[in-house]
């Protein structure tokens, strides 16, 4: 097999310049300060701005990686809603820690986010499944997320299935499906800034409160 020509990247950058971020300037709770900053990127038309890189790991030690969206953001953490037997679902049973990462480009700022995950309560599962389109909620139980299936063919038949099963009546939540929350025990702000020497803040919770550093970038 022929060699693919090397992609050279190197000349491909930004100088970023549109803020900066200090101690001094950002509030004492991290989940406060990520309010702030996420309601800017709302204003700022900021496609997806929930949308979240998840990172989990396998009982190996593999790390692993998708985009899933935020749906809720409370003083306890960081909410979102999946199939508990995808891989991630096997993955956050098996080591119930994870990685968020938000990155909007438009503003020059990336937020990063450590710590523990646990299931939702199901009265909360079952509340916000229950607002969801209902397209979402038969695609909730069609779909045996992160299975090899043999073709597409296979999902348009569990969904028509499904249709068909919950004609005229409610959608049910299905048991297999549901929400995390991870509980924040690091926070890092991170705002690009001119030269590559970026502002940097970690928060981090020791002994029952929230600590702050400037990092180097």
């Amino acid at each position: 097999m022929p060699s693919s020509p090397m992609l050279d990247l190197s000349a491909l950058r930004e100088n970023y310049t549109k803020g900066n971020l200090d101690v001094s300037s950002v509030l004492s709770n991290p989940i406060d300060q990520f309010r702030i900053w996420f309601q800017e990127a709302t204003v700022s038309q900021v496609p997806e701005p929930n949308a979240m890189h998840l990172a989990t790991v396998s009982a190996s030690g593999q790390p692993s990686g998708r985009i899933v969206l935020l749906k809720t953001v409370d003083e306890q953490g960081f909410v979102w809603y999946t199939n508990y037997e995808s891989k991630k679902g096997h993955e956050l049973a098996d080591h119930p820690q994870a990685a968020l990462t938000f990155f909007w480009v438009e503003l020059e700022r990336q937020v990063r986010i450590e710590g523990k995950v646990e299931k939702v309560t199901e009265e909360d599962s079952d509340a916000y499944f229950a607002v969801r389109p209902r397209s979402s909620q038969i695609g909730a139980w069609s779909s045996p997320q992160s299975q090899v299936i043999t073709n597409r063919e296979t999902l348009e038949e569990n969904e028509k299935r499904f249709q068909e099963q919950f004609m005229n009546q409610p959608v049910p939540r299905p048991a297999h499906w549901g929400g995390y929350r991870l509980i924040p025990q690091r926070m890092e702000f991170w705002q690009g800034r001119p030269s590559r020497l970026h502002d940097r803040l970690l928060y981090t919770f020791t002994d029952n409160q929230w600590q702050i550093e400037r990092l180097a970038p």
